[in-house]
This record gives C-alpha cells, structure tokens and sequence, in this order.
C-alpha cells in the first residue's frame, strides 16, 4: 500500500477498525507524541543541528503552533529525550549487540537510529511501562516513518533488548499488563 502520509500509523491486519473498536485512552495518545516528538529531537542531536536542550526548546515551540502535537505528555517526551542522551553509550551498546556485526548502528538511518536509541532507553530505564507497550509503540512510530523492512528492523532490535532487560516480564505471565 502506497504511503502518501508517512506521519500516518497504517492500519495492522487483523486489528478491529469497527466503530465499536476501543478508543485510545487520552493520556495513551499523549504518550505515544511524546515518544514520536522524542524520536524527532533524537534526531536532530543525531545529525548535529541541535543541542539536547535546544532541540527540547524547538520541540515545545513547534508543539504550541501544531495541531494535536501540543498534546504530547511533557514530562514523558524530556525524560525520554535526556535519559536516552545520558545512557547513550549503554544503549548504543545493547542495540549494537542486538544488529550483530554485519550491520553497525552508524550504518543505519537516522531516523531508525533514533527511533531504537529512545526506545532501548524506554526498555532500560522506564520499567514502570510494559516492555509489549514499548514494543509496540515504537513498531508503530516505525511505520509512521518507513514503509520498507525498517519497521521489521526496529520491532526485531527492540524485542532482543526487551528480552534481555526484561525477560521475566515477557514470559507467559508477564503479558498481562497492557497500560502504557
């Protein structure tokens, strides 16, 4: 399917879209833009043009202009942007284990890059959100960025870690929790 508006999480087969489908929880949505505006100051530090802090200054300003992004959970999004700056090493590290050799974490996207950095910082140090909630978060801002194998990248990579940071958490009765 062609992805004309790549700022569009795609439907999943196999998920109800009826009218009687659940609605998202308010503070679930704030959540999910402040992990899409992390991933986005994330790559700014990346590629150079913005300090940690000013690349959060930019972020609010935009998010007071945008419709629907001033929604974002503040506090979530500068934990998640300073947190995954501060354990960069750690995190470049795990994610560097979890790609093997044949594929080194410079060797990614950007925007990919960023996108596993915050999400492998949310699996290390936010241990009160559901690693299946991590998870599929971050599959989803994947897809709203990549229409390619980038998405199966990302959900592969951040499972890895998810098994390895939290491993109880994901056994047969660690799949209960589903807040976010």
């Amino acid at each position: 399917m062609p992805r004309h508006d790549r700022a569009q999480t795609p439907l999943r087969v196999g998920r109800d879209v009826s009218a009687e489908a659940p609605r998202p929880r308010p503070g679930t949505v704030k959540r999910s833009l402040a992990r899409l505006a992390a991933v986005q100051a994330l790559y700014q530090i990346d590629l150079g043009d913005a300090a940690p802090e000013s690349a959060i200054t930019e972020l609010r300003e935009r998010a007071a202009e945008e419709e629907g992004f001033g929604e974002a959970d503040d506090e979530l999004f500068v934990d998640l942007v300073r947190g995954a700056i501060a354990n960069r090493d750690d995190i470049d590290a795990l994610l560097s284990a979890a790609l093997g050799p044949e594929w080194p974490l410079a060797r990614l996207d950007a925007v990919l890059r960023a996108l596993l950095r915050v999400g492998g910082y949310e699996l290390l140090g936010r241990l009160e959100i559901p690693a299946r909630v991590v998870l599929n978060e971050y599959l989803d801002i994947a897809h709203a960025f990549f229409s390619g194998k980038e998405p199966g990248l990302a959900n592969g990579v951040l499972d890895r870690l998810a098994h390895r940071l939290r491993a109880s958490e994901l056994t047969a009765g660690g799949d209960a929790e589903a807040a976010g």
